[in-house]
């Protein structure tokens, strides 16, 4: 049996986080609403659950993780290429540590 293809961690998300690799055309439900994969995105990553616009919040595990840089439609994939965090820079924090 396949794993699931994706999860929601809690019901105000507006991203999905992938259970497995999914390839361009999956189709995936999440809370009886019906989306595509647009592209190939491996386990961990995340889906837009819907259309978000640039400067929409990300929210994942019912929290704000960060803002939309760029407009995505439902099942395309939310990493660093689209999003930021709108905490400290990784590089900051290390910088930090010193």
């Amino acid at each position: 049996m396949m794993a699931p293809a994706v999860i929601l961690l809690h019901g105000d998300d507006n991203v999905v986080v992938c259970c497995r690799t999914v390839e361009a055309g999956d189709p995936i439900q999440v809370d009886g609403v019906d989306i595509v994969a647009a592209q190939r995105v491996a386990l961990g990553h995340k889906l837009a659950r819907q259309d978000l616009s640039a400067g929409t919040k990300v929210i994942k595990y019912g929290a704000a993780i960060g803002s939309m840089t760029a407009p995505v439609k439902a099942g395309d994939w939310v990493h660093m290429h689209n999003m930021k965090s709108d905490y400290i820079s990784a590089h900051l924090r290390d910088a930090a540590k010193g």
